[in-house]
């Protein structure tokens, strides 16, 4: 059966089975975090087809086993091909009323064994992922925007567009980078020109959440194989800011209730369910008191940056070294 993406919530709770095939990898994630919120991060499950056919018995073993506190499983396998298709057809006869799976593909020609199988199968679902629009990836942009009160003209709309090369994922990546800088300052054409055209190989937010999450290892690297400008540098300031801030009212929610993944589940505005993992990693390490701490640190630490701009690299790596010292993480 074929159907279009924002079709999907007609047929929940009738399909177990999913095919999400086609070359816009951001449109499949927006559909499954916004058709399948009710599975968290505990009941995803992630796969490869490569990894599936090199051991399928121990996929299979997961597949139908449950703990005590499942109800529902969610798995999701990549990069597949019709080398999984008859895996699919042997067990599509089990029973799987609490398990959705989705396969997520590339392009699949018309002669594809496993297209061909799902467009035809009256109990599954495929769904194809066209390439965005110029126009789609405005609405996208306009939306984000608005959302955060951030007013820009159809010239820097233009201009994020052409840096985001049509992929909605880099699209929501340069908007997130505008919308942590302008929590201060007003965002000019230049802004967004230097914004938007960093050659850094990892992004703030990969940064940040490494040190919150105290990976010791995974931060030295991103800050040996990086070089920010001080606009850069004031980004990542304000993406700690963001997180810690996020991360303090959580820390407040779990005094209150105590259950982490209920705070996690119901809190706005809503977790993407890929980052809920790490953010509870991170509420697990950071005391209350410890963030508040942090957050003080990063005032500072942009007040010395701004004094000093052409130092700003030795202020960032200082700031983020010295709570490594306090908490004494080994490498």
């Amino acid at each position: 059966m074929i159907s279009k993406f924002y079709e999907l919530a007609k047929f929940k709770n009738k399909i177990n089975y999913y095919l999400f095939y086609g070359e816009n990898d951001g449109q499949k994630l927006d559909t499954i975090e916004s058709n399948f919120k009710n599975f968290t991060k505990e009941n995803t499950y992630n796969y490869s087809e490569k990894d599936i056919l090199a051991d399928t018995r121990i996929f299979l073993e997961n597949l139908y086993s449950k703990s005590f506190f499942e109800k529902e499983k969610l798995i999701i396998i990549s990069d597949v091909s019709d080398k999984i298709l008859g895996l699919i057809q042997e067990n599509l006869e089990t029973k799987v009323e609490d398990i959705i799976i989705i396969l997520i593909a590339k392009k699949l020609d018309k002669k594809s064994k496993i297209r061909n199988f799902f467009e035809k199968g009256e109990n599954l679902m495929i769904v194809p992922f066209y390439e965005d629009t110029p126009q789609t990836l405005i609405t996208i942009a306009k939306k984000i925007l608005n959302e955060n009160k951030i007013s820009l003209s159809q010239e820097h709309l233009n201009l994020i567009i052409e840096r985001s090369q049509g992929n909605r994922i880099s699209l929501k990546n340069e908007l997130q980078k505008i919308v942590l800088f302008s929590q201060n300052k007003k965002v000019d054409l230049s802004d967004i020109s230097k914004l938007t055209n960093l050659s850094e190989n990892y992004t703030a937010a990969e940064l940040v959440d490494n040190c919150l999450s105290k990976n010791k290892r995974r931060t030295l690297n991103i800050l040996n194989e990086n070089i920010p400008s001080s606009e850069d540098n004031i980004l990542i300031l304000r993406t700690f800011l963001n997180k810690l801030k996020r991360l303090r009212k959580l820390r407040l929610n779990l005094k209150e209730d105590g259950n982490i993944d209920q705070i996690i589940n119901s809190f706005k505005p809503p977790i993407f369910w890929k980052d809920k993992n790490i953010i509870k990693q991170q509420i697990k390490l950071w005391k209350l008191n410890d963030i508040e701490s942090f957050i003080v640190d990063l005032n500072n630490t942009e007040s010395m940056i701004k004094k000093n701009p052409q130092i700003s690299n030795q202020i960032i790596n200082n700031m983020i070294l010295d709570k490594f010292r306090e908490t004494n993480i080994q490498t």
